[in-house]
């Protein structure tokens, strides 16, 4: 006899939905799978056979065959284990296969029939949404970032008993209900770092401002103590809050790394991502034997910090340069490539050399040779893709023990909420939502120049040397400030601020 159950695995942190086929018929007992399979899928058997047997259900000795189809893409991960269970004892007539006509079904399962968590679902429950399924069956564990996706039922299940009982119509299993607005509640009343807590600093706060505005990338660098790593941890917090399509894409991308659990089933907070700096290429770009998102897709939608990065490798760095420009990155295998989001503001933090306190000669001990050596460890390619660079000075005694306290993080995203208001307003329609985002014709159309404003220009370009890539940073830059001032025009002022964060051309 024949069985057919849906299932799903994730490629990238999308979904493709797979048939999972199962035979049973007479002859030698054996129980073969097919189907272009990962070690951990054709290892299911023996957790499927078992788990069956271990529920009261064993399978009778006959010859099982098992597809997963389509045949031609690869099916890795554990999720199939709950499909190919269902799928056999359909084949065997145990239970009705039009009980599966609409339903999906995901889980890993245990020996002893237990159903285990998996990642991945959030992604899935979308992919089944779209293909038209009514019920979405899942791990009890995953049961609430299922129900995030609304439109289909969710049903979550402790064992394998429990989903028979409920194809049989035994037992009555309740869908998950979603919490979003509760989340999104909950969210909006969680306390974030504030700005206020920032000592002076005004140069840094201002330029952290302007790289928010225009979701600009931004390297701090200063000595050892100055405030660069503070200043980068309330940065999320003068960002607007998410939308809930935005919780939803970066939700699925934690959902593919497996990130979130049954008290964090969506991402509602900006991400701010903090790797170490001994973390590989892999492990910041993404990739792995089974593809994994890295630590700039995690940040999408929020901040990467890179923490001293020239202490970080080479490779590592230089990794950014296509995420920087494309904002995706694309991790190519023998058997698919796999495109990962990549929309992440990039902050850094750097010392000016190897012991922190140049250019103070009478604390610094480095040579100019180790000074230069050390600040390329940042190539002027990635330097380039870097639209603000502030120099964070070290701190005053006045300014430590003074009591008064700094601008608020709340009255800073009040002034960010209006600039990126005028920027989703001008972009309205078209697929950029930022100035940074603006291409090179884009430029041209929406940072148009006065006659005095493009002899400054030229002279900028011819004294700083800049590239191309450069030159149309700086006018990003440029049209950020003027939307934080109310200007429809890039003015001089606008521009000459603008050149105040291009100390990084000058090393």
């Amino acid at each position: 006899m024949y069985g057919n159950v849906r299932s799903a695995s994730v490629y990238g942190i999308e979904a493709m939905l797979i048939n999972v086929e199962a035979d049973v018929s007479d002859g030698l007992p054996l129980f073969n799978m097919v189907g272009y399979l990962a070690s951990e899928v054709k290892e299911a058997k023996d957790r499927v056979r078992t788990a069956l047997k271990n529920s009261n259900f064993a399978l009778r000795p006959k010859h099982i065959t098992v597809n997963l189809s389509p045949a031609d893409v690869r099916k890795a991960g554990t999720a199939f284990d709950l499909p190919i269970a269902m799928a056999c004892l359909a084949a065997s007539e145990i239970l009705p296969q039009e009980k599966f006509d609409k339903m999906l079904i995901v889980g890993e399962l245990g020996l002893d029939g237990k159903v285990n968590r998996i990642s991945g679902v959030l992604p899935i429950c979308i992919a089944a949404k779209e293909a038209g399924i009514d019920t979405v069956v899942v791990p009890k564990g995953n049961a609430k970032e299922g129900a995030v996706v609304s439109g289909i039922a969710v049903i979550g299940v402790e064992t394998l008993n429990e989903l028979i009982e409920y194809i049989l119509e035994v037992r009555v299993l309740e869908p998950e209900t979603g919490r979003i607005e509760e989340e999104l509640k909950n969210t909006a009343s969680q306390v974030h770092e504030d700005f206020s807590e920032i000592a002076g600093q005004e140069a840094a706060r201002r330029a952290a401002e302007i790289a928010v505005c225009g979701q600009h990338n931004l390297l701090l660098s200063g000595p050892p103590g100055s405030g660069k790593t503070m200043i980068a941890r309330r940065i999320p917090g003068i960002m607007p809050d998410m939308s809930f399509e935005d919780c939803l894409a970066v939700s699925k991308i934690y959902s593919v790394a497996g990130l979130l659990s049954d008290e964090q089933y969506l991402i509602t907070r900006r991400p701010f991502r903090s790797p170490h700096h001994t973390c590989t290429v892999t492990s910041l770009v993404g990739g792995g034997v089974t593809p994994k998102p890295g630590e700039i897709s995690l940040a999408a939608n929020g901040v990467l910090f890179l923490d001293e990065m020239p202490e970080f490798g080479r490779e590592a760095i230089e990794a950014l340069r296509q995420p920087l420009e494309d904002r995706v990155v694309t991790v190519s295998r023998l058997n698919a490539s796999y495109t990962y989001p990549a929309g992440f503001m990039l902050v850094a933090s750097m010392n000016p050399c190897p012991c922190g306190h140049y250019p103070d000669r009478s604390r610094c001990t480095c040579s100019e040779r180790q000074i230069r050596m050390y600040q390329r460890r940042i190539s002027q390619p990635v330097m380039d893709r870097i639209d603000l660079c502030v120099n964070v000075s070290e701190i005053k005694y006045e300014e430590l023990s003074t009591p008064k306290k700094g601008e608020s993080s709340d009255a800073i995203r009040e002034r960010v909420m209006r600039a990126r208001e005028i920027q989703l307003e001008r972009y309205k329609g078209m697929p950029i939502s930022f100035n940074s985002e603006l291409t090179g014709s884009m430029t041209v159309d929406f940072c148009p120049l006065g006659r005095e404003e493009k002899e400054l220009m030229e002279k900028a370009f011819e004294k700083y040397a800049l590239s191309a890539r450069g030159y149309h940073r700086l006018l990003k830059v440029s049209r950020t400030i003027a939307d934080m001032a109310g200007e429809k025009d890039i003015k001089v002022p606008h521009i000459l601020e603008a050149l105040c964060y291009r100390n990084g051309d000058e090393r």
